[in-house]
């Protein structure tokens, strides 16, 4: 699903029939101002999203952009002028700041996390642990705050985890059974100690993800296996921790909290004399 499409839907979500509280106040078409204003520090994400919610409630709103995405702003500053019918901007309003505000906040925590891998060499990664049909555009937002995106889905990468281990029996065997029908993607497996990894090894995989694994059990992890496969750490990275994670000299850490525990960056939309 394109993002149009994702942002008629939730157009059509928020209108129904129609906003009947604008409609009831019968609002001259009057060319009106109104502003986007950040009332809260971040890095903005998705403003073209923002500019196409407007335009398609009415293609005759002219908006001017102050900031773009990947900015940072700090309390107080403005982010667009919109300029034109005011019951069209009043409609669009809420669906606009609900892309933003939310798409923001990844970004702005993506930043924050990516700040904090200055200095070593490690990618930090997002997970498919995102809004239902909303993935494309929060994995945008992490693109945006500096992050890299894993597999999209199912479809692009293989990643064997533990219950498709336990169904199996094994890794070896799960493995097998991948390779006999995989000729074109990337293998992933995910391990919880060293005796599993060394068996993911042994089979011949591209990465091994290293699940809620101590700092001590990573370096060790590295130590012995990080120039033969490359490695990835996933599990309760936090802002606290990321960088002593970094610092094992894991090439790829992930996080769901990207996507699914950030928080919505506060802006506001002001009508103006």
């Amino acid at each position: 699903m394109n993002w149009s499409e994702i942002i008629r839907l939730a157009l059509q979500e928020d209108l129904g029939t129609g906003d009947i509280t604008t409609d009831y106040l019968d609002l001259e078409p009057i060319p009106e101002k109104a502003f986007m204003i950040a009332k809260a520090p971040g890095v903005l994400a998705g403003l073209e999203i923002v500019k196409e919610v407007f335009l398609t409630v009415d293609k005759n709103l002219k908006i001017t952009m102050y900031k773009r995405d990947g900015d940072t702003v700090k309390r107080g500053d403005e982010i667009l002028r919109l300029e034109g019918n005011p019951a069209s901007i009043l409609k669009g309003e809420r669906t606009a700041l609900n892309f933003l505000q939310r798409l923001s906040g990844i970004a702005t925590m993506t930043k924050a996390m990516v700040d904090k891998l200055e200095g070593t060499s490690a990618k930090l990664l997002d997970t498919r642990k995102t809004t239902p049909l909303l993935r494309s555009m929060e994995k945008y937002a992490v693109r945006v705050g500096g992050g890299y995106n894993h597999r999209f889905g199912l479809y692009d990468m293989i990643l064997i985890k533990d219950n498709h281990i336990r169904a199996c029996g094994s890794i070896t065997e799960a493995v097998k059974r991948v390779k006999e029908k995989n000729i074109a993607y990337k293998i992933e497996v995910e391990v919880s100690n060293i005796k599993e990894l060394e068996e993911a090894v042994k089979a011949g995989v591209d990465r091994i993800l290293l699940d809620n694994m101590s700092i001590s059990k990573i370096k060790n992890c590295v130590k012995r296996f990080g120039s033969k496969v490359e490695l990835e750490v996933s599990g309760g990275v936090t802002l606290d921790n990321i960088r002593e994670i970094a610092q094992t000299g894991v090439p790829y850490i992930s996080s769901g909290a990207l996507t699914h525990s950030y928080q919505s960056l506060d802006i506001s939309l002001l009508f103006k004399e």
